[in-house]
């Protein structure tokens, strides 16, 4: 066993030993969740459950309706229409890149709260009282895939299904750089647990509104590049989601046009948003690290894949990380 592997064996045993030592919980994920930060919080859910554990989940955002599916997913609180009872001391956070990304769902937590920070992101500064973290994973669900085979339980097929989504979702579908041996033998594994991947990709990865096609269609329109053609952004304005009626879940996927054209190295997504704020998504063909980039702006992320937010309007984003993508491809 190599010197990481020990540790994170380490960190899988403290991370057991945090769950089984508490009664009540207070589950938690990043603001704005994708597949994989669902897809964990029901998966932690269904595992204090099986250890007979009290929890509540909860989020600051809406969920993505796609992902109405999961078990347990009905059960997730959002912060504004229902406040979490006081009193949680032990908080389990998954797939937060640091302690912001809970968002306000955080000014809920006592003094002593004791926080179990569960990660896969490269920039996670081990903000939790307990961290596991393993920045190679593809998924949070793969690591939470880990601590259910070191705590000795049997996934049934509605846990295998949100593990199975949040990787395939983290993934790309199996086709990002992330793909490692480990997450398919684990997909394999939950195939075999009667997981329907092909309905699962079909309906996450395939299907789209007509919504979401319109909001498709004006990014597109808006599609630029520097003059050498090593960068490309699209942007999408305050009113278009209303227009469309388009959800923000509409926009997940959009950057990846601006990185997929043929000489593309990094991609980027701007939004603007009406408090004069600009959320920008970046993600890389794999020469640049753009979770540094995003760093430098206050996010983070992964190497190929991260994101940050401006204080500023549209243009004034569109300049500040242009010119430093820019100057990290000098």
């Amino acid at each position: 066993m190599t010197q990481a592997e020990s540790l994170y064996e380490q960190q899988l045993a403290a991370a057991l030993a945090f769950v089984s030592e508490g009664d009540d919980f207070l589950v938690v994920s990043h603001v704005q969740p994708d597949g994989d930060a669902i897809s964990s919080t029901v998966v932690v859910g269904w595992l204090l459950r099986q250890l007979g554990k009290r929890f509540t989940l909860i989020n600051e955002s809406e969920l993505p309706s796609r992902l109405g599916f999961l078990m347990m997913c009905g059960d997730v609180g959002r912060y504004d229409e229902q406040l979490p009872p006081s009193g949680f001391t032990r908080v389990i956070s998954v797939d937060c890149a640091d302690y912001k990304r809970i968002g306000l769902v955080s000014s809920s937590f006592p003094e002593d709260v004791q926080l179990l920070n569960i990660d896969h992101h490269p920039t996670n500064d081990s903000f939790g009282s307990v961290n596991l973290i393993r920045s190679d994973a593809a998924a949070t669900v793969e690591i939470l895939y880990d601590l259910i085979r070191h705590a000795g339980l049997a996934l049934d097929t509605e846990a295998a299904t949100a593990i199975y989504t949040g990787l395939l979702t983290d993934t790309g579908g199996f086709r990002y750089a992330n793909t490692s041996p480990h997450v398919m033998a684990i997909a394999a594994e939950l195939l075999k647990l009667g997981v329907k991947g092909n309905e699962l990709a079909d309906h996450l990865l395939e299907k789209m509104t007509r919504p979401q096609l319109e909001l498709l269609q004006r990014g597109l329109s808006r599609l630029s590049f520097t003059e050498d053609g090593r960068i490309g952004w699209l942007y999408i304005a305050p009113s278009d989601l209303e227009e469309t009626g388009a959800a923000s879940e509409d926009l997940e996927g959009l950057v990846n046009y601006a990185r997929n054209v043929d000489g593309v190295e990094v991609g980027m997504l701007f939004k603007a948003s009406q408090e004069g704020q600009t959320k920008v998504s970046l993600r890389s063909a794999g020469r640049v690290d753009v979770a540094s980039i995003a760093q430098s702006f206050g996010g983070g992320g992964h190497v190929r894949a991260a994101g940050c937010r401006l204080d500023c309007g549209l243009q004034e984003a569109k300049k500040q990380v242009v010119e430093a993508v820019e100057r990290v491809l000098m």
